[in-house]
């Protein structure tokens, strides 16, 4: 009885880190009529998008932190500016990696600082009306390592 080995396409299924190995190794070895096409562009799409989804993650909480710190000064604290710094660090350091990610921020900013201020509301217990409609920050102060609003 003969065991028939996986090919890349079911390997896919049942070992994906297998699957990576081997299709790294076709790749090395020009053998690209043996890689699995449709798995590894489905790959190469998720990891995109989970770039621009890390990017919209930390411009949020950033946004958050930064219209918490603004409207609620007496409850500032250390911890504050941690996550201030760390978001800024974390979002400077992927458009290093990737500068259409910069461009890709400019298109979710928007989206993200009204995403941001509904956290802020929640996470402050005051009233979404505390804070503007409007980005009350400039792109450039928000990236910014040394700005605070006050």
């Amino acid at each position: 009885m003969t065991t028939q080995l996986p090919t890349t396409s079911t390997l896919y299924d049942t070992d994906y880190c297998l699957w990576i190995e081997t299709t790294l190794n076709q790749l090395r070895c020009g053998r690209f009529n043996d890689i699995d096409i449709g798995n590894l562009i489905e790959e190469l799409e998720d990891m995109g998008n989970s770039q621009k989804d890390a990017l919209e993650s930390n411009l949020r909480v950033l946004l958050m932190h930064l219209l918490k710190y603004k409207y609620q000064s007496s409850k500032r604290s250390n911890s504050w500016l941690y996550t201030i710094r760390e978001h800024r660090k974390r979002i400077l350091k992927a458009f290093k990696k990737s500068l259409s990610l910069k461009n890709y921020s400019h298109t979710v900013f928007n989206e993200s600082y009204q995403d941001g201020r509904e956290l802020a509301a929640d996470e402050s217990g005051l009233s979404i009306k505390t804070f503007p409609e409007k980005c009350p920050f400039r792109q450039d102060d928000i990236l910014n390592l040394d700005y605070l609003p006050e």
